[in-house]
């Protein structure tokens, strides 16, 4: 049995302190307590009681000690030689391993209108954070299903998660009449919530309940248009109604940059649903490096965004 064998099976076993070990390792290798404390950012005392605590379970003196210098005694010499190699192959094995976890991509299942609307805008700060995780997006509608997909996260619309998946509210489904300036100086007045009617209303093929929902949440459902397109995507949603084909619900989160320039003005109120975006990963797998820096940066990135409501001046009343 080698002694890298005989250190796990001691750990599992014998319960040697393994922190006391660490800090033995150190200042036997720097022969110096004070040098040991400086390496781990700690004070001279609290690695003396380290030590004590190893020389305590192990019920031998390991160095000996007087007003000016601090040497290993033999027993401590004979037990350095022996951990030495094993702690040293450990600490490499560990940083091999994190290396090749960074070197493999996040996978990320995603909406294509999130991914252009809210993500990709913003993934140039997490380039600049951390620079070595890669990040590989998959575009999708369908929801995740980590059984099948291969992906490591999945930020998705709904409302609870499936059983064997880790949740994480990112903000709530926030939606929004939107249209393009120029349909607001048209010949059709567009005042009032009563006068949707005489414009053409612009659908998402996935969001076809956005209307109907946004009509009945303002006690307005009685108000119908005849005329009416439907799109493959929210993103060409968006992008007729800035190009004035018709007013379409928008998610004022996603449009932000839309409505700052002035293509896109909201109109009359936002109301939230019982919906919100999330992030999912599997319960069963645990979060790897790449994983635990995607989910503090997104939370760092939803904290800094505004509620989403109609830019000052820019909403028309509620009628």
């Amino acid at each position: 049995m080698t002694f890298m064998h005989e250190l796990v099976c001691i750990v599992a076993y014998d319960g040697t302190p393994l922190n006391p070990l660490r800090v033995f390792e150190i200042a036997a290798r720097l022969g110096s307590f004070t040098k040991a404390a400086d390496e781990l950012n700690v004070t001279q005392p609290a690695v003396s009681r380290q030590i004590a605590t190893l020389e305590n379970f192990l019920n031998v003196r390991l160095f000996s000690r007087d007003r000016n210098v601090t040497n290993l005694t033999p027993e401590g010499s004979e037990y350095y030689a022996r951990i030495a190699p094993a702690l040293q192959a450990i600490a490499s094995a560990t940083s091999d391993l994190r290396a090749r976890e960074l070197m493999l991509p996040l996978r990320v299942k995603i909406y294509p209108t999130f991914a252009v609307k809210w993500l990709i805008p913003r993934l140039g700060t997490f380039h600049k954070s951390y620079p070595r995780i890669t990040i590989r997006l998959v575009s999708a509608v369908a929801p995740v299903d980590f059984s099948r997909d291969r992906v490591d996260v999945a930020i998705q619309l709904g409302s609870t998660a499936d059983r064997g998946v880790v949740s994480e509210r990112l903000f709530p489904d926030v939606i929004q009449p939107v249209c393009s300036p120029a349909l607001l100086r048209g010949s059709v007045a567009l005042k009032t919530i009563d006068d949707i009617a005489a414009h053409k209303l612009l659908h998402s093929q996935y969001r076809m309940r956005d209307w109907p929902d946004w009509l009945l949440a303002v006690n307005r459902p009685d108000v119908i248009s005849e005329k009416a397109m439907t799109f493959p995507s929210s993103v060409l949603t968006y992008q007729a109604a800035i190009e004035g084909l018709g007013i379409a619900i928008g998610q004022p989160r996603l449009l932000q940059s839309e409505l700052a320039r002035g293509q896109l003005m909201a109109l009359f109120t936002p109301i939230a649903r019982n919906l919100a975006y999330y992030a999912l990963w599997p319960a069963d797998r645990p979060q790897n490096r790449g994983l635990r820096s995607f989910m503090a940066w997104l939370r760092a990135e939803v904290a800094q965004q505004t509620d989403p409501i109609a830019p000052p001046g820019k909403a028309r009343p509620s009628g």
